[in-house]
């Protein structure tokens, strides 16, 4: 036996305990719902390994809850796959091992909105603490050699203490020592309602102390029954599941305090044989942009767990997804590697991508519940184009962005909307990429687009340019970059503009010439716009050129960017400073005009000046001259 050791949590972990005391004070009962779900993963767990070591399995699996009236404690315990003295100062010690300090600045002081991030951080066991004063965990591994159990105890301040112990029975008991104002819950039939709320749906036997009928009915003191309905819930037939029933389920198995925003239940049958349940979550988790993090659906085989985190079965841009499947024709010892090399996983898998997609847009059709689901889980959704080409035009209806006839910022507008509104004559979606929505709306690229009335996409997520290159055509349109290339408007234009067109680059040659010389190795090339009115100049990326926010992209991440950065510069011979340019007769001064306006353009699009001060200095060395003293 080793000596009582005491051990502290994470320097955050006084401050997490005491919110998780404090904000959920509405809604204390949940602290069961927590302690039973962790039961059931710790029996799913003890079958998956009994697959392949079945003497570990003794007796029926199940949980029991026992209530002290006199010791004032509530004690939940399980045969299930139980805790080393390890795995006990892991698991019970660190909490939200990932997150605990990003869960932490997401913290807003509202009460009801912290309540709903604990879920998403997995911090449930922690909620004992809003009943208890103490919680003693005792356990004992299914693998542990001889009697070997631990104890881990804490009174939910900044310390644990853990110990080993003398254990016959293989699972883990929580022991809730109740404060004071707490005892309503040693009532036991407060504790079968709570079960029946929130576990009924759990595929093993809760089972309690049957209560007496009256105060002389002493023949159920020593009957135990089974207080839920102890049947897997996906195996159900959906008319006999209630909505309520569904959203507890989500709540166990995916850890939530949140209901879920929609799901799906489905059985299938014929060449394949499965059940699947899956659940659209209402908020993001904090860890959705880890493309590493553990993701997937809980996998059973014939009812019998086999693993929490199935990635196989969704593609990486559906990982927010939650729920369970259920097959009958997989090996029952199946592992990841057999999972990788059998023919009906990939079959499961495009059939549940398909499922996902339909109540998307199934979704989409309340525009009002789609827009709460894009504005948490769009941008993964943008890596599904590049990521399942099968799928790649389902994914770009779904959609969402802002475009030049949007009210505000948020992404409510899909391309179908767009194609809808098109012009006479418009044979092409154009978008503008930029950093910021800000910056987007205000490019010189849009200048014709807003003379002639042609609606433009306006692209600021950083994933956007990413997105384009991948999504090249939409409902056999042409998808058009404004900022790429030479702008054709085709038949939006009428020949008398063509001609016009035409006649003003002829006119320019001799200042695109001297622009040209004057520029040199800044620029791939000058050109006459036609794509700006109220702007002397702007900067065009050549059409097989990289955009510049992938550039900008790729050079933060310290990334290797291929290729120069030199772009095509436009100008506007009927702008007044242009007009001004063409005319200057002094070299150095047309020199440091045609130098700002490129500078002047860089800025514009919202990109850094190489030489700041050089653009400070011709600016000021130009004010001088204009102003009355000069």
């Amino acid at each position: 036996m080793s000596a009582k050791e005491t051990l502290g949590f994470q320097s955050e972990a006084k401050q997490l305990l005491h919110l998780m005391i404090h904000s959920l004070y509405s809604n204390k009962e949940i602290f069961l719902r927590e302690l039973i779900s962790n039961s059931s993963d710790a029996i799913d767990k003890l079958r998956f390994e009994g697959l392949s070591n079945p003497e570990l399995i003794v007796g029926e699996l199940g949980i029991r809850i026992d209530v002290d009236k006199d010791d004032k404690t509530i004690t939940i315990a399980d045969n299930g796959i139980g805790l080393s003295r390890d795995e006990a100062i892991e698991h019970l010690g660190t909490i939200a091992k990932s997150g605990t300090a990003q869960f932490l600045e997401s913290l807003t002081g509202d009460q009801q909105k912290d309540s709903q991030l604990i879920g998403q951080f997995g911090v449930g066991f922690y909620s004992s603490f809003i009943v208890a004063d103490r919680v003693v965990v005792e356990s004992r591994s299914a693998k542990a050699e001889a009697a070997e159990g631990v104890r881990w105890s804490s009174a939910g301040d900044a310390e644990f203490e853990v110990e080993t112990i003398e254990r016959e029975q293989v699972g883990t008991s929580v022991i809730l020592h109740l404060k004071s104002d707490e005892e309503e819950f040693l009532d036991s039939w407060r504790l079968r309602n709570i079960v029946k709320k929130y576990a009924d749906h759990v595929s093993v036997p809760v089972t309690m102390k049957k209560e007496p009928l009256g105060e002389e009915d002493d023949s159920a003191e020593m009957e135990d029954e089974i207080v839920n309905t102890a049947k897997a819930m996906w195996t159900r037939s959906r008319s006999d599941v209630s909505d309520d029933e569904y959203k507890e389920f989500y709540k166990h198995i995916a850890h939530d305090f949140q209901d879920p925003m929609t799901w799906s239940h489905n059985k299938v049958e014929g060449k394949l044989d499965y059940t699947s349940l899956v659940y659209i979550p209402s908020k993001a988790p904090f860890d959705l942009w880890q493309r590493e993090a553990p993701r997937g659906l809980k996998l059973y085989v014939q009812r019998v767990f086999i693993m929490d985190e199935a990635e196989q079965f969704l593609p990486l841009y559906l990982r927010f997804v939650k729920g369970v499947i259920d097959s009958n024709d997989l090996s029952l010892n199946v592992s990841r590697e057999i999972l990788q090399k059998d023919p009906a996983i990939d079959s499961m898998r495009s059939a549940l991508t398909k499922r996902v997609l339909d109540m998307l847009e199934k979704l989409a059709k309340d525009a009002e519940q789609y827009q709460a689901f894009w504005d948490e889980f769009g941008q993964v959704i943008k890596e599904g184009v590049a990521e399942d080409f099968s799928n790649k035009e389902k994914i770009a209806g779904l959609l969402r962005f802002t475009t030049t006839e949007s009210e505000s910022e948020v992404q409510a507008q899909s391309l179908n909307e767009y194609v809808a509104r098109m012009k006479e004559g418009q044979d092409k979606i154009y978008y503008v990429t930029a950093e910021n929505h800000h910056t987007a709306v205000n490019s010189p690229h849009l200048e014709v687009f807003k003379k002639k009335g042609i609606e433009v996409l306006l692209l600021h997520d950083r994933i956007d340019e990413w997105l384009m290159s991948h999504l090249t055509e939409f409902d056999e349109k042409q998808l058009q970059d404004v900022a790429r290339g030479a702008l054709d408007l085709g038949d939006l234009e009428d020949s008398e503009e063509k001609a016009e067109q035409e006649k003003v680059e002829k006119d320019s040659a001799d200042l695109v010439e001297r622009l040209t010389k004057t520029l040199g190795d800044d620029v791939e090339e000058v050109r006459v716009t036609h794509r700006l009115t109220d702007s002397p100049a702007c900067l065009v990326v050549a059409e097989d050129d990289m955009g510049m926010q992938m550039r900008r992209i790729m050079e933060a991440a310290g990334q290797q960017v291929p290729g120069d950065h030199k772009r095509i510069f436009e100008v506007n011979p009927t702008h007044p400073l242009v007009e001004k340019l063409g005319s200057e007769t002094d070299d150095d001064r047309f020199a440091d005009l045609a130098m700002l306006l490129y500078d002047q353009a860089m800025l514009a699009e919202g990109s850094q000046l190489l030489e700041p001060a050089t653009f400070v200095h011709r600016l000021n060395k130009l004010l001088l001259e204009l102003s009355p003293g000069g």
